[in-house]
């Protein structure tokens, strides 16, 4: 199926491109999330009346996500969480956990932003993780795990 991208989509294309993308990738994702639409010859013509508009649009998105990456940078999140004597965590800190103290310190982070590189934190100590505030904006913060014995 042919799409015109209404938003940039990692390893796909920009905003305004026609791509083909297999029929359920545009229809159970791309399409229902308004990140894209059918490439019909009157959806073309009404994208391209639209598309000063759609890339105002998109760029401040990216500048809005720039100034809360850079109030982001270089920032630690501290968590405690139950660890056994040897410093490993009965369970993990995940994404959800993180997001959820980023929210409480003032960001509006969703947990599908935080990217853990090695998946769950395991251990006590500092963690490097990467929070995606938009897909050219790439963030990375520092989490520190302090371990609470039982």
């Amino acid at each position: 199926m042919q799409i015109i991208l209404l938003d940039k989509v990692v390893n796909l294309g920009n905003l305004g491109e026609i791509v083909k993308v297999k029929d359920g990738y545009a229809r159970n994702f791309l399409i229902p999330s308004g990140r894209a639409r059918r490439a019909t010859t009157a959806a073309k013509a009404e994208f391209e009346a639209k598309r000063a508009e759609l890339e105002k649009a998109a760029a401040e998105k990216l500048a809005a996500a720039q100034a809360e990456g850079e109030k982001l940078a270089g920032s630690t999140v501290k968590l405690t969480q139950k660890s056994g004597v040897d410093g490993r965590l009965f369970g993990s800190v995940t994404n959800h956990d993180i997001s959820e103290e980023l929210n409480k310190l003032g960001y509006k982070i969703v947990k599908s932003q935080v990217r853990l590189p090695n998946g769950p934190i395991k251990t006590v100590g500092d963690s490097a993780v990467s929070v995606a505030l938009h897909t050219d904006v790439v963030v990375d913060v520092t989490v520190s795990v302090y371990g609470e014995t039982a």
